[in-house]
């Protein structure tokens, strides 16, 4: 990332963390959160998983094109989170937090 001559990024990261708010929300009207983990219960090795859903907490149906390019780009934006545990992706404040177990099991 290219530097101003100040020593401070060009493009902070919080900026590309609305960036990529913006955009998905864009992608995938109504979505207010977006589930990521590692381990798609369909699978028996490690397999990207995205779960969207609504403010109301009801998993929106989209596309499994769309549901990787979610998650890929969640990944890319994020590349120190420990993937190994899900995380949530906040669209309206930007934020990524970790998923807790109990979390994990709602909307299934």
């Amino acid at each position: 990332m290219l530097a101003m001559p100040s020593g401070t990024p060009a493009c902070p990261e919080t900026g590309r963390q609305r960036r990529l708010a913006v955009q998905l929300a864009d992608m995938i009207p109504g979505a207010a959160t977006i589930r990521v983990s590692l381990t798609d219960p369909k699978q028996t090795w490690p397999h990207l998983h995205t779960v969207v859903k609504d403010e109301a907490g009801k998993t929106l149906e989209v596309s499994r094109t769309t549901a990787r390019v979610a998650g890929r780009w969640i990944l890319r934006v994020w590349p120190k989170a420990d993937w190994t545990r899900p995380h949530t992706f906040h669209l309206a404040d930007a934020t990524l937090t970790h998923s807790g177990l109990i979390a994990a099991g709602r909307g299934r």
